[in-house]
Formats: structure tokens, sequence, C-alpha cells
């Protein structure tokens, strides 16, 4: 796979893509609910995907598809060439506040990440990384992670894992939320995902995350050093929901030791 010529084709399918979302602004959208009432999907999700499998099944035939809404391939395995794909990560936020959302896409091989994006369509600002080639943003390479501590870092948690919840011990969670700088929660993984590669943020923890949640950002994000597993420490699951954290090397283990606790 010539992964030059690839990300030329996909930087430009990308774009294509945002244009059409963008323009969607314009007129109404239909708005569904899919496992409860938070976990929305509209017609330009669709709309999305299908523009971006119909262009992959034309252009590259032997190639297989995972995306969010279920218009691609069935998989029992990562063999060959995948494209995981979510058209909108964050479509509760582009249906309430038309802004922190992107599009995520990451390219592997046989299971090892080759090519990974992700497109802030309202700023228009594209993170991408290239498997021993690099991370970028908006086409300026991407620095090495330098080292921290917890109580200097900024740390992406949604709320609920600090309330009683069924997952984790919410107390662990309340330490950690403690002994760091701040926290944020931006809604959208890939953002996240974004924002711990180009060192806005020093890790980004979640409960229940998608192989086309994580895809293009594991990409991005261990380019630049950083650490993906989930919370048993294993790597991160690029097959079914997991749970899933992304850190600066040098607080990944502590979190998951000090903090963390599955119940």
């Amino acid at each position: 796979m010539d992964l030059h010529s690839m990300d030329t084709y996909i930087k430009s399918l990308i774009k294509e893509a945002g244009h059409r979302i963008r323009n969607s602004f314009l007129v109404d959208i239909t708005i569904e609910t899919k496992s409860d009432a938070n976990d929305l999907v509209t017609n330009i999700d669709k709309e999305i995907e299908q523009f971006f499998i119909s262009r992959i099944r034309r252009d590259f035939p032997g190639h297989r598809i995972l995306g969010e809404e279920g218009f691609g391939d069935t998989f029992e395995d990562l063999d060959g060439v995948v494209w995981m794909l979510d058209p909108i990560d964050g479509t509760m936020n582009f249906v309430h506040q038309k802004r922190n959302f992107a599009i995520s896409l990451g390219i592997y091989e046989n299971g090892i990440g080759k090519l990974g994006y992700i497109y802030d369509v309202v700023n228009d600002d594209l993170y991408h990384g290239i498997q021993g080639g690099g991370a970028y943003y908006n086409d300026e390479r991407l620095r090495p992670l330098f080292d921290t501590s917890i109580e200097e870092s900024i740390v992406g948690i949604n709320a609920t894992w600090i309330t009683p919840n069924r997952y984790i011990d919410h107390e662990a969670t309340i330490r950690l939320v403690q002994h760091v700088r701040g926290t944020r929660s931006y809604g959208s993984a890939a953002l996240e995902l974004a924002y711990v590669a180009s060192g806005r943020m020093d890790a980004y923890i979640s409960m229940r995350l998608s192989p086309w949640d994580i895809a293009g950002g594991k990409v991005i994000a261990e380019e630049v050093g950083a650490v993906t597993s989930n919370f048993k420490g294993e790597p991160a699951n690029l097959m079914k929901q997991d749970t899933f954290i992304v850190a600066n090397p040098s607080i990944h283990h502590r979190i998951l030791s000090e903090y963390i606790r599955l119940k």
C-alpha cells in the first residue's frame, strides 16, 4: 500500500465530505435515536458514510469498510486493508451546537494502523498521522509529547464517571479529578484524541468506545508517543466496544494503577 498516494487521496475525500456536512447546516436534518434517547443519528451521518463507501468501493474495491452507521462490511477479523469510519463523531454536538464534532477515519492493514485522520469540520482543522512518518496538524508536524505529571495535567473525562455508576469506582476517579490541574469534556472522542496528540490535553478516558471512535486518533496519537490501551492495560480493541485511555506516556500507567478501578 502506497501510504503517500493514499494520504493525498484521503485528504481530498475528507475535505469534500466536510464541505457536504457544512452545507447541511442550511437544510433541515432528520434526527433518530439508536441505543437510547441520547444516542443520536441523523440523515447526514448516514449520507456521509454512504458517500465514503461509494468512493472506497469504486477506487479501492479490495478494501473493506467498518462504519458506525452499518453500511459497510461485516467483520470477523481485520485481515487485509480496513477503513474504520465515523462520519460524524459527536453527533449530539452536531445537532445541538453545530460545532465540536469531527470526521474520524483510520486505515488499517492486517490490524496495524497505517493512516489516521481527524477532521474538525467547522474549524477546518485536519489532524493526520502516517505510520512511521509522524503526526500533523494542518500539515505542520506535531512534536513528540513532553513528560508531565498528574498534577500538571489536563484530562478529558465525562462527568458521568465521577458519579455513582455500575462500571468503575467513582471515588477513585474523584481523586483523579482532585489531583489533576483541570478536566475537560468535549463530547467527541476523536477530537479528544486529537487534543492529546497535539498536547492540548494530557489524557482522555472513556468507558465505552467503538473501533471507529478511536481508529484514526490512535494512529495520530501513537506517532507523537502517546500510549493507548483499555483499562486493563491491554492494546486498544479494534473489533468491539471497550474501555479506552490515551495518555502522555509519563502518566498512562499511574492513571490506570491509581485512579481507575473496574467493578
